[in-house]
C-alpha cells in the first residue's frame, strides 16, 4: 500500500449571497472522502446545509476522494470548490 498521501489545494469560491471565507484555500488529504471538505466549509461558515459545486459545473458525491475528483477536475493546480447558501446550478 502507498504510504504516500498526496495534498491538494482547495480553493473556495462564494457564489450568490453566500458570505466570502477569509481564507479562502486549504490544502486537504487526498484520501479524505469529499463530504469532509463540505463538512469544513460548514463548520467555517457556521451553516448546516450549502451547495457544493466543482467548478461551478456539479454537484460531487460526497463519497468521491478529493484525490480522484481534482484529478479529474482540478485547474491550476487546484480543485476549485463553488459554494452556495441555495441552489445556483443544476
Amino acid at each position: 500500500m502507498d504510504s504516500e498521501d498526496p495534498k491538494v489545494l482547495i480553493y473556495f469560491k462564494a457564489t450568490g449571497d453566500a458570505p466570502i471565507l477569509k481564507d479562502s484555500k486549504i490544502k486537504a488529504s487526498g484520501s479524505n472522502r469529499f463530504v469532509k471538505v463540505i463538512d469544513h466549509l460548514c463548520r467555517q461558515l457556521r451553516r448546516e446545509t450549502l451547495f457544493v459545486y466543482i467548478n461551478s459545473a456539479f454537484s460531487p458525491n460526497p463519497d468521491e476522494l478529493v484525490i480522484d475528483l481534482y484529478k479529474n477536475f482540478g485547474v491550476g493546480g487546484k480543485l476549485v470548490v463553488n459554494y452556495a447558501s441555495s441552489m445556483a446550478w443544476g
